[in-house]
């Protein structure tokens, strides 16, 4: 059955008994698609995410509600967040609805407003016009715009973001899909030779014989913007000695995503 996130951001874990940090596996923003599978008695849901390549994890069934397929004008959040209020310039109503939120509209603007419908809210909710564009930035702007947030595995926001997660997020605010995961992102993507690579194409590496285990963007040959795990933060940099000892190959994103792998 299909649902719809119906908070800011919800955290998906790899099973319902362990709901730390290093058993989280993705996030999903406000509004995102969530099929459920099944529910445990205690609530909590295994679900996919259809807009992350049919990824799978755990989350409380009350974060969700029953989606629907509004018509209306749509919208991204381009700010880090916003707030959505109860009507223009009103009562806080859902704090921190992050970047690259997909937002519809449901009605006209008034006042530097706009109406937009929200996954379980009785009654539209208003973003400022200011926060929300319908065009589509380039990606690696829109990455360059974290450089700085704190990386957090299995994060996709600006609260924190993990190397793919952060592919994954500045390609959905161009409106482009990818999957979630580096190695997913690489089968869809159309492979570059080294030295043929240009802005906003993708690095990946390996260790010898083992699978893909990280992602960045290119900024020039040589130069990529990341969610690095070692320096615990979004960087760019030129690739060091150890990064470039493990470079696999480039590729370029396309539109079209594979089914995606299972968290180990």
């Amino acid at each position: 059955m299909t649902h719809a996130v119906r908070i800011p951001l919800a955290t998906l874990y790899r099973d319902p008994e362990h709901r730390t940090p290093p058993n989280v596996v993705t996030q999903a923003l406000l509004g995102d698609a969530a099929e459920v599978k099944e529910v445990h008695a205690d609530g909590w849901a295994r679900v996919t995410l259809p807009g992350q390549g049919d990824y799978p994890g755990w989350l409380p069934i009350t974060q969700l509600a029953e989606a629907a397929d509004p018509d209306g004008p749509v919208s991204m959040v381009d700010t880090l967040s916003t707030d959505l209020r109860d009507e223009p310039n009103g009562t806080l109503a859902m704090p921190g609805v992050p970047l690259g939120t997909r937002l519809v509209a449901a009605g006209p603007s008034r006042d530097g407003w706009r109406p937009v419908r929200v996954p379980g809210a009785a009654q539209p909710l208003w973003v400022a016009e200011s926060d929300v564009r319908a065009d589509a930035p380039d990606p690696l702007e829109t990455a360059r715009r974290l450089l700085g947030a704190v990386y957090v595995w299995g994060g996709l926001s600006p609260h924190g973001i993990d190397c793919s997660g952060l592919v994954h997020l500045a390609w959905r605010r161009a409106g482009v899909r990818l999957p979630r995961d580096a190695r997913d992102q690489a089968a869809a993507a159309e492979p570059v030779p080294l030295g043929q690579e240009r802005r906003g194409d993708l690095y990946f590496f390996a260790l010898p014989g083992a699978r893909i285990h990280h992602v960045g963007i290119v900024v020039e040959p040589g130069v990529m913007l990341h969610a690095c795990g070692d320096a615990r933060i979004v960087v760019e940099e030129s690739l060091p000695p150890a990064r470039a000892a493990t470079l696999t190959g480039a590729a370029r994103p396309a539109a079209t995503a594979p089914a995606a792998h299972r968290p180990d």
